[in-house]
């Protein structure tokens, strides 16, 4: 296959956090519009492979006890998220045979069943895409690379909340874990 991805029946999509709460945030380089619509034109065409979407999205318990409260010079500051912050944005889904999974920080493998589920459908690469580069994607990325997993991270269908940390994770961070292409090539590659 060519270097886009490892293997179609080991290769899953992991797409970060396009929900209500965080897609209507101001984004950099490319708007949430552009990060949905490439997105889910990647889950289109996993999806009419046969292949994993896993949809995955960041919330608190509903008594938040379970909510970082970490001593910070830039904490985020505490507050009650609004009854739809949760939910996936409609573009995404989930469809059916789709994986939702709901994390409490950044990653989306620690305190989550999203590695026991990749590894028990055989999945050894992920392609990586959603909001925020510098948070969501990164974290769960370097998560992905301690585990061994290959990674193909869609440039265009990520995007950050600062240019300057977007594009040191894009240019920097990813491509010593992975491989950097835009979601035209990756869904030609899947249509080998």
């Amino acid at each position: 296959m060519s270097d886009v991805l490892v293997d179609k029946s080991k290769t899953a999509l992991v797409v970060i956090d396009l929900q209500k709460g965080i897609v209507g945030r101001p984004t950099v380089p490319y708007a949430s519009e552009t990060v949905v619509k490439n997105a889910a034109a990647l889950a289109a065409a996993f999806r009419k492979h046969g292949m994993p979407v896993f949809l995955v999205r960041v919330t608190p318990s509903p008594d938040r006890k379970d909510a970082l409260r970490p001593i910070a010079d830039a904490a985020m500051p505490a507050q009650t998220p609004p009854p739809d912050w949760a939910e996936i944005v409609p573009e995404m889904g989930p469809k059916q045979g789709d994986f939702v999974i709901t994390k409490r920080q950044w990653g989306a493998f620690y305190g989550t069943d999203l590695d026991l589920q990749l590894r028990r459908r055989g999945m050894a690469a992920i392609v990586l895409c959603g909001i925020a580069t510098e948070f969501g994607v990164e974290s769960t990325a370097r998560d992905a690379y301690e585990r061994g997993y290959q990674q193909v991270f869609a440039g265009d269908a990520m995007t950050g909340l600062n240019l300057d940390s977007h594009a040191n994770a894009v240019e920097r961070i990813f491509p010593r874990m992975g491989r950097v292409r835009g979601t035209e090539e990756i869904i030609a590659a899947l249509s080998r």
